[in-house]
């Protein structure tokens, strides 16, 4: 077999292997000046339907503007009868302002914990113009879920109390937790402001679990119902180069491991 054949087989079950995308719709709002972008996945009805605000991890620098609604978590979450708004933040697929590439780079101090701040309020901001504009949204059954960079804006943005049910954290800020001071009394104080139930999740071989524990254990020590778990290690052969293979744990090819855990989680905090 000819190896331009091989690899068009290899091409083709690939694809016939992954499921199709579920239909979603686009939106724009504005936050900070900025016009910004976001998905809006829902299940089929009138509802009014769970949400679940879905926070994507970082990209390299020149993915950023690449647009991309999370399909995998939208085919977890959708048939189980969640709706799911997954905000491009800014800098990222056709949001406005500067890519976070450009203007924090390497650096992991003040300036970078600060754009995270201000991603968190670009999460805040979609929600509530989701809120505001779509009646088949339940207002009161609302989570927020982020893995990796979007788990540490998750945690910033759960801070302001009033908008979520319940918070879940994958391998929150895991790759940057050991670098930067600032990041981790960052993270730790608002984890302090946390009251809903939290989830927090990581896998054994991450470069770090100390960063879902210390999360975790913040919230908990403030009054919220919080649950960790430290999943065994975890190896795809599809990780970040660079990244250890624990941290892919929770993108698309390890959903069968999380994915039902997850499930009985949101169950039993927003269920349909």
């Amino acid at each position: 077999m000819s190896t331009l054949l091989t690899l068009v087989l290899t091409i083709a079950a690939a694809a016939q292997a992954t499921p199709p995308a579920l239909p979603y719709e686009t939106l724009f709002y504005t936050h900070d000046g900025l016009r910004l972008e976001a998905y809006l996945y829902k299940p089929a009805g009138e509802g009014p339907f769970p949400l679940v605000v879905y926070n994507h991890g970082s990209t390299p620098p020149d993915q950023e503007r690449t647009e991309w609604p999370a399909p995998f978590v939208a085919r977890l979450l959708v048939p189980a009868g969640y709706a799911v708004l997954v905000p491009e933040r800014r800098g990222y697929g056709r949001s406005e302002g500067t890519q976070f590439s450009v203007e924090i780079g390497s650096d992991r101090g003040e300036r970078y914990v600060a754009r995270m701040r201000a991603e968190a309020g670009d999460i805040n901001a979609a929600l509530d113009y989701v809120r505001a504009s779509n009646r088949s949204i339940d207002a009161k059954r609302v989570a927020i879920m982020g893995w990796s960079f979007g788990g540490i804006v998750t945690t910033l943005a759960a801070a302001e109390r009033g908008r979520y049910a319940t918070v879940i954290v994958q391998a929150p800020g895991a790759l940057n937790w050991d670098k930067s001071e600032p990041l981790r009394k960052a993270m730790v104080a608002a984890a302090r402001e946390i009251r809903v139930p939290m989830h927090c999740a990581v896998a054994e071989n991450d470069a770090t679990t100390e960063s879902a524990r210390g999360v975790c254990a913040a919230a908990a020590a403030a009054g919220a119902r919080t649950t960790l778990k430290i999943y065994p290690k975890f190896a795809s052969g599809r990780e970040r180069p660079g990244n250890p293979p624990g941290h892919a744990l929770f993108g698309p090819f390890g959903v069968e491991v999380w994915g039902q855990e997850l499930l009985m989680f949101l169950g039993g905090a927003i269920a349909p």
